[in-house]
């Protein structure tokens, strides 16, 4: 199912719409540009759910990165209407600490118009991980959860950059993504380990990024043997 968009802006506020799937492909892609676009002007953003029926890992990691940037200029992304599922989403990965989200769109603009972006509070990082994948966005999601449960998490979508990180500082996880047909997650757990070898490096399966948002948040917590409720 593809993603259907409507925007419009009331005030300080940028409203989006949204209709459908947000998915890897196209969809991602759409709701990016549309994204983008409004964060020339604004920085305070709603986006109304009440419609969306299926997300996955690489669609809230856009809507964390989207996040993060705004985040960055004092603003935030609201988040109106949403259906269980995404509450449900939010709060098993914790992102809801950062995505708030509110009954109505009505409710959620009111809050952009009148409130300052809100903090997100993380628990004290101990053990490091180093996270590869060429996807931006599958690196946010990872960053997303695991930051939640304790980790210090750097995310890294070029092999070199990985590498250099791995040689300036000492991790206890290497946790490569699904990887690419030009680079596949074998060949990069190999290269990443033999420069970190007392790190336990992990794989996520190749299939990672087709799973619904919370399947994908369960394996993720699962692979680490983290409680998953």
């Amino acid at each position: 199912m593809s993603l259907h968009l409507q925007s419009y802006f009331r005030g300080n506020v940028y409203i989006i719409r949204c209709s459908g799937h947000i998915t890897a492909g196209q969809a991602i892609t759409t709701l990016e540009e549309a994204l983008d676009m409004a964060e020339h002007e604004f920085t305070s953003i709603v986006l109304n759910l009440s419609e969306v029926t299926r997300m996955d890992s690489m669609g809230l990691g856009l809507l964390m990165r989207h996040f993060d940037r705004l985040s960055r200029r004092c603003g935030a992304i609201r988040l109106a209407a949403p259906q269980p599922f995404v509450t449900h989403l939010l709060n098993i990965t914790k992102t809801c600490n950062s995505l708030h989200t509110f009954p109505t769109e009505e409710e959620a603009i009111e809050s952009a118009s009148t409130q300052t972006s809100p903090r997100q509070t993380q628990p004290a990082k101990h053990l490091k991980l180093l996270v590869f994948d060429p996807s931006a966005d599958l690196c946010t999601f990872v960053h997303s959860v695991l930051c939640q449960h304790g980790f210090d998490v750097k995310t890294v979508c070029s092999l070199q950059d990985a590498r250099i990180l791995l040689i300036a500082d000492q991790v206890d996880y290497i946790l490569v993504g699904p990887g690419t047909p030009q680079l596949p997650s074998e060949t990069a757990a190999v290269k990443l380990r033999s420069l970190a070898p007392k790190a336990t490096a992990l794989q996520l399966p190749p299939d990672f990024k087709c799973h619904d948002a919370i399947d994908a948040t369960h394996k993720l917590l699962e692979l680490f043997s983290l409680p998953t409720a």
